[in-house]
């Protein structure tokens, strides 16, 4: 039997649990998947610490960036945004991988955006790093970053649209309002925290996807919904990317997304 686990801080609400387990289920896996809360302190002694019954690892809130000097290899999409979500354990080894992006672009897809030639995103962590990634992949150039902290985003979020590619305007949150008539704007901030951003909301046609999964809809994607834009929930890009880190973890390519959505829609409600 192989185990497997989410790491982060706090983990109580994650549904990778939920996800992993109906994949595993639905492959005859008898695998385990747990959730275990880790603190970027605690991670290095704790990925020291494994024995060989360990399979692999989903990184959430505060390790994406953490866990990135401690991996043995990493692959190309964690050095561009430089942040892991992924942790594949071979051979004793620990291999990183960013399956955000993957998710991320293939919810977009399947959501009809595709050449999105003007793009906003708002906040600068990591999940802002991916959406800047994202954007990249769809063929945009040049990215707008609305953020509280302009001080920090230059210093991190500027270095990785470097290495993506893409060129970056950082933008106060204050100035918010002149930046989300884009054709895509990704809300890539915790709950709650773009809701100042709902009241006023531009009319359009433009494209939103709001990160959060729960609670669902939030004030953003209602105000945006009602302001004529197509509006898309966190839900969809966690599955792909949790798709994506059954097949990196297994090595199985035939992977249920059937039943992991199912799973998930069932949690969320």
């Amino acid at each position: 039997m192989r185990r497997l686990a989410i790491l982060g801080s706090p983990v109580s609400g994650a549904l990778s649990p939920v996800l992993h387990r109906a994949a595993y289920a639905a492959m005859n896996l008898p695998w385990t998947y747990h959730a275990i809360e880790c603190r970027p302190e605690e991670l290095a002694p704790f990925l020291a610490s494994l024995d060989g019954s360990w399979a692999g690892f989903s990184l959430t809130m505060p390790l994406k960036t953490a866990a990135v000097p401690l991996l043995d290899e990493v692959s190309d999409a964690v050095v561009r945004t430089g942040a892991a979500n992924t942790i594949v354990v071979r051979g004793g080894r620990l291999a990183g991988e960013n399956t955000d992006l993957h998710g991320m672009v293939q919810a977009l897809r399947e959501a009809g955006v595709t050449a999105p030639s003007t793009f906003t995103v708002l906040g600068a962590g990591a999940t802002a790093r991916t959406a800047l990634a994202a954007a990249r992949e769809l063929g945009c150039d040049q990215a707008v970053a609305v953020v509280r902290d302009t001080g920090r985003a230059r210093s991190h979020l500027a270095a990785a649209a470097n290495r993506i590619g893409i060129g970056l305007s950082i933008r106060p949150w204050t100035a918010a309002a002149r930046h989300l008539s884009a054709d895509l704007v990704v809300s890539a901030v915790p709950p709650h925290a773009a809701d100042d951003l709902a009241l006023g909301w531009p009319h359009g046609t433009g494209t939103l996807m709001d990160v959060t999964y729960r609670p669902w809809p939030t004030a953003l994607a209602r105000a945006a919904r009602n302001a004529g834009w197509s509006v898309l929930g966190g839900l969809p890009m966690l599955v792909h990317q949790a798709v994506r880190q059954v097949v990196l973890q297994t090595g199985n390519s035939t992977v249920p997304y059937g039943e992991m959505l199912l799973a998930a829609t069932a949690e969320v409600g």
